[in-house]
């Protein structure tokens, strides 16, 4: 067995997350937290349910302060066209958050058949919290 590719797989797993493991993540009530770090006029007009808005370019420590610290941020963007969830990760990691991406970004959400709101909601499957 190679460790070095087992050691990738793992980190991938640990970082990154796909729109199926969050919405059981939601509806388990586990402590995370969906960050859209796109502009506000995108998350207006559609974003998963419960987002918060977050855009990247206004992360700092005084935008950040009101944010949990023993939560894990899930941040996301459009999709695999877009870099802002990247971004997101990166500027929350380095304020000393736990961060994840969500893989294909909100793109990949409504593909996989969920809900969103917004001005451009689509019906989909309800994340319905188990808190």
């Amino acid at each position: 067995m190679d460790e070095n590719q087992l050691l990738h797989y793992q980190a991938k797993l640990e970082y990154e997350t796909d729109s199926w493991d969050l919405y059981v993540a939601l509806k388990e009530g586990k402590p995370w937290v969906v960050i859209d770090g796109r502009a506000v006029e995108a998350y207006e007009q559609e974003h998963i349910p419960g987002a918060v808005n977050l855009p990247h370019r206004d992360i700092s420590e005084t935008t950040t302060e009101s944010l949990d610290r023993d939560k894990i941020y899930v941040c996301y963007c459009d999709g695999i066209g877009c870099n802002a969830s990247t971004k997101t990760a990166l500027k929350l990691h380095k304020l000393g958050f736990k961060v994840r991406e969500l893989l294909g970004g909100l793109d990949w959400w409504k593909r996989d058949g969920y809900a969103t709101e917004g001005q451009q909601s689509q019906e989909g499957s309800e994340v319905i919290c188990g808190c």
